[in-house]
């Protein structure tokens, strides 16, 4: 994400953030708590995301199994 960017979705959000806690900021103090909140949210969001990739990874991984042993006991076993 380009600076410019970053520096107009922070202006946004630093806004609405300011308007909906009720705080009453100078306009560089709003562009930085946006621009800052966007950088912690954006982690935090690639943490939950990264987290619930590898729980679908490993409930995949589970099924997958499972599918094998059904495969596997219907064909190949007694």
């Amino acid at each position: 994400m380009s600076v410019v960017l970053l520096v107009i979705i922070g202006a946004a959000a630093g806004f609405l953030a300011t308007r909906l806690m009720d705080v009453q900021t100078s306009v560089p103090v709003t562009v930085a708590i946006g621009v800052l909140g966007a950088l912690v949210g954006s982690l935090l969001l690639r943490l939950v995301l990264a987290m619930t990739g590898m729980a679908f990874g490993f409930l995949g991984a589970v099924l997958g199994a499972i599918a094998l042993i059904w495969l596997w006991q219907r064909f190949f076993h007694n």
